[in-house]
């Protein structure tokens, strides 16, 4: 199955669509205050780089990276559609957004999850991720995890 990693914009119809998605998962999980995924809106106006992945033609993931200064890079909207999962699709999306990364000099990846995205906590975890307190625009919340890892460690 041919795996291709475009960039495309937010707000194109297939980003557009798995963006939906994700948010339909999410929001019956978390209150409003807790959800932090940028909008389409968002991510168009702060300039993440975002990109979809397909196999065989068909748009299976997404995932884009913000870009904060030369402090670091935060993983923004990261989705695979179930019907994709276990592809390792996750990963190389991951190992995309962090050659992004390290192409704007930026060699820490952080994001923030939910806590009741258990395989997405496993994703990160295993691939070199630790737990850091709230960063960014982040606070302390029970339901939120926020983590980072530095590029030049080696990927599990």
């Amino acid at each position: 199955m041919p795996t291709i990693i475009t960039q495309e914009q937010p707000d194109s119809s297939d980003a557009m669509q798995l963006i939906a998605e994700l948010d339909s998962v999410l929001s019956p999980l978390y209150v409003v205050e807790s959800r932090h995924g940028f909008s389409i809106e968002k991510l168009l106006r702060d300039g993440v780089a975002f990109f979809v992945v397909r196999v065989d033609g068909e748009a299976a993931a997404c995932g884009g990276i913000l870009i904060v200064g030369s402090e670091y890079g935060e993983v923004k909207r990261m989705y695979v559609r179930p019907q994709f999962r276990g592809l390792g699709l996750a990963r190389k999306l991951l190992d995309h957004l962090a050659g992004y990364s390290r192409q704007h000099d930026v060699s820490l990846l952080r994001l923030e999850t939910g806590i009741h995205q258990k395989e997405a906590i496993g994703l990160y975890e295993s691939y070199g991720f630790q737990r850091i307190p709230p960063f960014g625009p982040y606070r302390d919340d029970p339901v939120s995890l926020c983590y980072e890892k530095r590029l030049d460690e080696a990927v599990h």
